[in-house]
């Protein structure tokens, strides 16, 4: 269980503040909720139950964690799927399971097609690598103590290295 003041990961939200834990009473159940409160979106509040069977809590990566995902950028991880359609419900079913490594892979796909071709990215991926970007980089640069961009440009450096750019 969390405390409160604790940063945890929460879903689509990314960083949160655990602000409160309160008991509910709701069709004539009680229940413990956390309170959070999105780091990006202080004014926010998510109320979500603290013994929920799906939890869309995680703690927030270590510093190692963080390290090995930077790691990982470079290497060619997934393949890239030329039909947009089936990338795009592929590479969202990878990001919603909520694995980091694999979250890290589809980003490390995206970007590497980005800097490495001249085409345009389509919408679906520009906003997957957005959404990407907003979560994933965000909880990287609070476990490493540096800042987003610094992220993103550590990672743009790995790909381009490993792509011998």
């Amino acid at each position: 269980m969390f405390e409160i003041g604790d940063v945890v990961v929460y879903a689509k939200h990314g960083l949160c503040k655990i602000t409160d834990i309160c008991e509910k009473d709701l069709f004539g159940q009680t229940r413990t909720y956390y309170l959070l409160h999105p780091l990006a979106e202080p004014t926010l509040k998510i109320s979500t139950p603290a013994d929920g069977k799906k939890q869309k809590i995680m703690k927030v990566m270590t510093r190692g964690e963080a390290a090995e995902l930077m790691e990982s950028f470079g290497r060619p991880d997934i393949e890239w799927i030329e039909d947009t359609r089936q990338r795009g419900r592929a590479y969202d079913l990878l990001v919603r399971n909520g694995n980091r490594k694999e979250i890290a892979q589809v980003a490390n796909a995206l970007i590497t097609r980005q800097l490495t071709t001249d085409q345009k990215m389509y919408d679906q991926d520009r906003k997957t690598l957005a959404m990407i970007q907003n979560l994933l980089f965000h909880e990287i640069a609070l476990a490493l103590g540096i800042t987003t961009e610094e992220v993103g440009d550590q990672i743009n450096d790995r790909i381009l290295a490993g792509q011998g750019v």
